[in-house]
């Protein structure tokens, strides 16, 4: 019999729900972080990471899969692994998105080729994905509604730390290792905090012999990607990766052990009591509760929204692959929405989107994402046109004046929300980011040189972080807790889908605006008759066209912002503050 709707999850070898213990919210938190820093990382890191896979310098255009792949593994699947939370717990998803991260960090750091760079990319991006949503509703069954805004803000604010610790980790390990460092040290850290999730959770000890099945066969593999030298070159030990068919360089003793293990690991699994390493038994059951057919057409449906934005090339196309991806999207999109109506069992619950509150809340994260991109990519931008012409690292310092506000600005926001209704705190966190976007569409050449362009930053980053913890409340507040994973998932997705549809759209416009000013400007010839090669007038006039298409996007992100802002004014409601509760 299949799990009641309204029944809350159960956490791991519980018979009921249960209230979670700090440690393993703490330590959900801090993998949050973790893959957080990890995105801004790779972007570091992406040049050595494209010639470390045989892709050249000159080809930086072969990114988009490594960084799509992310993205569309984050986003496509969220909705199933929100379900998953609520069907089967917290914790069993934390911890298996954990290893998911791993096993992703694996296969990067072992990556001879752009395909399986790509791979492991994407396994990660599942795996960071599913976190936010599983750590989220980790927090609201720990807290009651009316004191749940300050952990949500905390939770918020270590996500959001990710951005400002990632680079300079990033620039750490780069100084003492290569590129490869950085996935074995997240392979290192997804493995800890999966064990640590799991004993703090209260997962039950899966059987012995099934645990030394498992972890056969997930070290036999790692010792064959990662083939390190001291065994390789061994007499007796190198014998381990000798194909034991020579025309098949798989076919080594290794990969043997690696499939026999697995098997056996199945059989075992099937055979074995209720402990069962892998839950084979309740395999048919649980796709029954997941809803397969509106899990496949949920990661259509997102999967070719977000890679038609991803893969775009903004100076060019809004989407890329538009006549095929769209529509693909749009009767994915469509099929699932009729398909949820009707099953029993829907992925995602639709009825629990029906408070004004709960797709309030998704309709301010899109807007959010639509702004907060604006920020993270045109600011820098602004900076390498401006201040510190073709300096990357002077431009990153400038962003990290924005960057370092929104962490403060999100515990602020989830402290302000038990005095001040959420509405108010998120409302007036978008106003004062859409004003700092105001002033930045004032700012000339030298504006980033003084004290003024600073304040202007941390207070966007301080609008931005207001908002996070307010439309979290208020979405899992007006929802049941049998549905906050799901709900926790989409507030993500929104905001996902808010950066990639803002990015597209705000800088096609843009540079329209660009494409305009220069046709007006003329050619240095007109300008300059007697040297056209060295005209003055031609580039000054150039650098302000430069300056109006970064003005555009910052018009339209304080849009956005402000937009988002009377959003949650008028939507946020449901939730009150803890002092009027």
């Amino acid at each position: 019999m299949s799990r009641s709707p309204h029944r809350p999850p159960a956490e791991a070898g519980t018979a009921g729900p249960t209230r979670p213990g700090l440690p393993v919210v703490v330590l959900a938190t801090l993998a949050v972080l973790v893959t957080a820093a990890d995105t801004y990382v790779v972007v570091l890191a992406l040049p050595d990471i494209l010639t470390g896979v045989g892709v050249g310098i000159d080809e930086l255009q072969r990114a988009t899969p490594i960084i799509g792949g992310f993205l569309l593994g984050y986003t496509a699947t969220l909705p199933l692994l929100g379900r998953l939370a609520d069907l089967r717990g917290r914790v069993p998803v934390l911890v298996g998105c954990l290893l998911l991260f791993a096993l992703g960090s694996l296969l990067t750091a072992t990556a001879g080729g752009l395909g399986t760079a790509v791979l492991g990319r994407g396994l990660q991006g599942i795996g960071a994905g599913g976190l936010v949503p599983a750590t989220l509703a980790l927090v609201a069954d720990r807290w009651p509604p009316e004191r749940r805004a300050l952990p949500l803000g905390v939770v918020g604010a270590v996500q959001e730390a990710g951005a400002v610790l990632g680079p300079l980790a990033g620039a750490a390990i780069l100084a003492v290792a290569d590129w490869r460092a950085i996935f074995w040290l997240n392979l290192v850290l997804g493995l800890a905090l999966a064990a640590g999730a799991a004993v703090g959770g209260g997962v039950r000890r899966p059987e012995p012999l099934g645990l030394a099945l498992a972890v056969l066969a997930s070290v036999a593999p790692a010792l064959q990607l990662a083939a390190p030298a001291g065994l390789v070159e061994d007499v007796a030990l190198g014998l381990l990766y000798v194909p034991l068919v020579p025309s098949l360089a798989l076919s080594t003793p290794l990969t043997a052990v690696t499939v026999a293990a697995l098997a056996a690991l199945v059989v075992r699994s099937l055979t074995a009591p209720a402990r069962a390493v892998l839950p084979l038994r309740g395999l048919r059951r649980l796709a029954a509760e997941v809803d397969v057919a509106g899990s496949a057409l949920a990661v259509v449906a997102l999967g070719s929204l977000v890679w038609a934005f991803a893969a775009a090339d903004p100076a060019t196309q809004v989407v890329a692959y538009g006549p095929v991806l769209v529509p693909v999207a749009v009767l994915a999109a469509g099929a699932f929405v009729v398909h949820e109506r009707r099953t029993r069992d829907p992925v995602l619950p639709l009825r629990a989107l029906r408070p004004v509150g709960a797709w309030g809340a998704l309709v301010v994260n899109l807007l959010v994402g639509v702004a907060l991109v604006a920020a993270l990519v045109d600011v820098p931008l602004f900076a390498r046109n401006t201040t510190t012409p073709g300096d990357q690292l002077g431009a990153a310092l400038v962003l990290l004046r924005l960057l370092v506000a929104v962490p403060v600005g999100a515990v602020a926001g989830g402290w302000l929300c038990r005095i001040v209704p959420p509405r108010i705190v998120a409302a007036g966190g978008m106003a004062l980011a859409a004003g700092a976007f105001v002033v930045m569409t004032t700012w000339g050449e030298r504006s980033l040189d003084g004290v003024a362009a600073t304040v202007v930053l941390v207070l966007a980053g301080l609008g931005f972080g207001l908002a996070i913890a307010p439309v979290n409340t208020v979405l899992l507040g007006v929802t049941g807790s049998d549905v906050h994973g799901s709900a926790s998932a989409l507030a993500v997705v929104a905001r996902t889908v808010g950066m990639l549809v803002g990015l597209s759209l705000l800088t096609a416009v843009a540079l329209r605006r660009f494409t305009a000013e220069v046709a007006a400007i003329g050619t240095p010839f007109e300008l300059c008759p007697q040297s056209p090669a060295d005209c003055p007038a031609y580039e000054t006039a150039t650098d302000a066209a430069i300056l109006t298409q970064l003005h555009t996007v910052f018009a339209g992100a304080a849009v956005a912002a402000g937009l988002a802002a009377t959003a949650a004014l008028l939507l946020l409601r449901g939730v009150r503050s803890s002092a009027r509760s």
